[in-house]
């Protein structure tokens, strides 16, 4: 089990990340929630990460905190929720939000998600509550009232298409995520607002 990774960025496009450690490249996924917190390429980042072995592949997704982790793990244990269907979840709202939409039995905010139909909404509310009770009251990837957000640095030739490809590899289909990047998308707006935007128009 590899559950925590210390090195330097090489790559980035969202929700892909290149980690070097110690001469060993690591390619990590990771839920637009945290990517949007790390530092530029070239710098050190340290991330929680939890490991997926399949058949046909070896997988490995990375969290800013413990609490993020722990959640994630939370989500792939509910019936039909994947480690790509719960980064989408992760990425598609905050901890805090999540935690409110099951305990309100929100079905139609979760049906929003990419790949979360109403059966697997209505599953999530059943299956999680029990489990969030230990998150309720934190919001666990929410910034203090006030505390900027960090940038993104990612430099890209095109936000557009980079806002695009990240929403894509979420899962979203092709034609909500072009409809959801043009409709907020603004000439002074970098990829990494495009997909703030984006995210939180479809939620």
């Amino acid at each position: 089990m590899i559950g925590r990774i210390q090195g330097i960025i090489v790559y980035k496009q969202a929700p892909d990340l290149l980690v070097d450690v110690q001469g060993v490249g690591y390619e990590i996924q990771l839920p637009m929630s945290c990517f949007f917190e790390l530092p530029a390429v070239g710098q050190e980042v340290v991330l929680w990460t939890h490991f997926v072995v399949r058949e046909d592949a070896q997988l490995l997704f990375g969290f800013n905190n413990l609490n993020e982790r722990a959640l994630f793990r939370q989500l792939i244990k509910a019936q039909g929720v994947g480690p790509k269907m719960a980064l989408a979840i992760m990425s598609g709202m905050s901890a805090g939000q999540f935690v409110t939409s099951v305990q309100q039995g929100d079905v139609s905010t979760l049906v929003k998600i990419p790949g979360v139909g109403k059966k697997t909404a209505e599953r999530l509310v059943i299956e999680m509550r029990d489990r969030l009770k230990d998150f309720a009251g934190a919001s666990p990837m929410e910034r203090s009232p006030g505390e900027p957000e960090p940038a993104l640095m990612v430099s890209v030739e095109n936000p557009l298409d980079d806002a695009l490809s990240a929403l894509l590899a979420l899962g979203y289909k092709p034609a909500q995520a072009e409809r959801a990047v043009k409709k907020v998308a603004k000439a002074e707006m970098d990829s990494e607002m495009i997909i703030r935007q984006a995210l939180k128009s479809m939620v």
